[in-house]
């Protein structure tokens, strides 16, 4: 563990205005402080953030309004950094230069950097900007509340970050932003040594948790509305290593299939090289694990595959692919791949055009390489000009666009179930749509028929498409009322719809026929109305659908100051 106080500092016009600010915050009269929360990067830094969320309510702090949030006015912003890519650091300085002025008209406000980036450039990041007040790394997420109180009480930056897991971030107070899906951690860190890859330095070695606590908190979920989860690792596939079971993965696909009331299990991300056929099997075999697979390729060319370290070949990665379409012929398989990796020739990137037009992903995560101070590849030689890189990946991304949109019509004329997610879906002129996934985890954008207004249906009045298709505006709105409308869906609902249209990157399935929206209401619909009326004040939270927090006060700490 690394500790440093430093005293934070403001361009000159922030720092008149928070010469008093312990004034103000010793007569202002006491009131929950507000936060937000803002994250770069994947969807492990989204959990993360979840936790931070909920170590922050626990705190005693309340979350911003959607207002306050928009115009960064908040009285503490935590920003969750990514460091994979080489712009990870602009958007944060980008983000913190904005804050700057924002920090100057609000006294008392606090900015803290966490994740991947922080962990990794550490007190680099006060240095850059001093009107930081905390930074902590992805090993001690449970400092938080801590240091953000020792910064105020001491009046300068504090700076921690913890070499090896303190907690694992499971066991944290979670705040969840879905009432109907939710991530849960199986484990953290990663044994790979890719040569691109910064992630194994930054979260350490893998930690994989028990079956039964994972199991545990997915039936918290489930118990609190959701039905569906997503399986978290920087390796899921080798979950069990720690503990000696390679067959632990397979056993805990099956397991979920057993907890009743869960509709969808996903999972993300496996490696290629320890993907092995008894969890193609239990895939195929447990209900509810959805027929989709994130399969990173990073490259097809074997020669390039040796030099990342990546120890499988292109073969391989084909033959798994056929054997999940063997098995769930309806499979979606998506996948990453890196563009312009040193030494990198022609003929290697034809390689990977090879595979991506065998390999038939509905989607690709493509990335132009850059190097990462700190891995093995950005001290490689033959590192590629950026015009040899951008002329490869635009045609890798022509490619692949086809291939999407080829792949994406073959679903027009089929009949999907979807769960309903919050927000607006995609608009063509006047018709206003509703987003969700498939069990394939394809994007469908589905429209609304006419919906009668069942407390004015003898009048011929009709419900507003435009008020159904974001968060209620009132405790009159029709989807949280006792009796919901044939056909109007809630997010976390279920409906059934006929794919109308496709794109590379989303189906489109607008009615075909003029009754009512096929629905299937679910408990999860349920869930997100009582949490929508609690936040209308008409009711009182009884679904805060996460991880139960600790009873009783939270240790703050005595501030202490401590050279690094």
């Amino acid at each position: 563990m690394s500790t440093t106080a430093l005293t934070p500092a403001l361009p000159d016009a922030a720092a008149t205005k928070l010469a008093t600010d312990a004034v103000v915050r010793d007569d202002a009269p006491e009131r929950p402080r507000t936060y937000l929360v803002r994250t770069l990067g994947c969807q492990m830094n989204v959990h993360d953030s979840e936790h931070m969320a909920g170590m922050l309510e626990q705190a005693g702090y309340t979350r911003a309004s959607s207002e306050d949030e928009a115009a960064s006015s908040a009285d503490v912003i935590v920003i969750n950094t990514c460091a994979v890519r080489e712009n990870a650091a602009n958007k944060l300085y980008g983000n913190l230069g904005q804050l700057a002025g924002v920090k100057a008209e609000r006294p008392g406000m606090q900015i803290a950097v966490g994740g991947c980036l922080a962990q990794k450039d550490r007190g680099d990041i006060v240095a850059k900007a001093p009107w930081v007040d905390v930074v902590f790394g992805t090993h001690n997420l449970d400092a938080l509340p801590v240091l953000l109180e020792r910064a105020r009480h001491n009046e300068s930056a504090q700076v921690e970050i913890a070499e090896s897991l303190q907690v694992f971030p499971s066991t944290l107070p979670t705040k969840r932003e879905s009432v109907y899906a939710g991530w849960v951690s199986i484990s953290v860190g990663c044994n790979n040594t890719c040569t691109f890859c910064i992630v194994p330095h930054l979260r350490g070695k893998e930690r994989d948790r028990r079956p039964g606590e994972i199991l545990a908190e997915v039936e918290a979920l489930v118990a609190a509305g959701a039905i569906e989860v997503t399986l978290l690792g920087q390796n899921v596939n080798s979950y069990g290593v720690e503990f000696g079971d390679r067959g632990a993965f397979a056993k805990l696909l099956r397991a979920c299939g057993r907890i009743e009331g869960l509709e969808r299990v996903r999972f993300t991300s496996p490696h290629p090289a320890a993907f092995t056929d008894d969890v193609i099997a239990a895939m195929a075999e447990t209900p509810n694990v959805m027929p989709q697979l994130h399969m990173p390729l990073q490259s097809g060319s074997d020669r390039i595959l040796r030099a990342m370290r990546r120890s499988y070949r292109s073969e391989k990665f084909l033959g798994i692919l056929e054997r999940v379409r063997a098995a769930m012929p309806d499979a979606s398989i998506t996948t990453d791949i890196i563009v312009g990796f040193p030494g990198e020739t022609e003929e290697d990137f034809a390689e990977t055009l090879r595979v991506v037009e065998a390999s038939r992903f509905s989607s690709a995560f493509s990335f132009q390489y850059s190097p990462r101070p700190g891995t093995p590849a950005a001290t490689m030689d033959h590192q590629l000009p950026k015009e040899v890189v951008q002329e490869r990946f635009e045609r890798l991304l022509a490619l692949q666009e086809r291939i999407g949109a080829e792949e994406a019509q073959r679903q027009v004329g089929r009949t999907l179930e979807v769960l309903v997610a919050e927000g607006s879906g995609r608009k063509d002129g006047a018709m206003h749509r509703l987003s969700g996934r498939a069990a394939d985890n394809r994007l469908v954008h589905f429209g609304l028929p006419a919906l009668p207004d069942a407390a004015s249906v003898a009048s011929g009045a009709h419900l507003a498409h435009a008020e159904l298709t974001g968060a209620p505006a009132s405790l009159d709105d029709p989807r949280l009322s006792a009796v919901v409308p044939e056909g109007l869906p809630r997010p976390g609902d279920m409906v059934t719809v006929t794919v109308t249209k496709a794109a590379p990157h989303h189906l489109i399935a607008d009615p075909v026929t003029d009754g009512p929206l096929a629905v299937r209401r679910t408990r999860s619909g349920d869930a997100w109305a009582e949490r929508e009326k609690v936040r209308l004040g008409g009711g009182e939270d009884a679904h805060s659908h996460g991880t139960p927090a600790p009873s009783g006060p939270v240790p703050l700490g005595l501030p202490t100051l401590r050279a690094r």
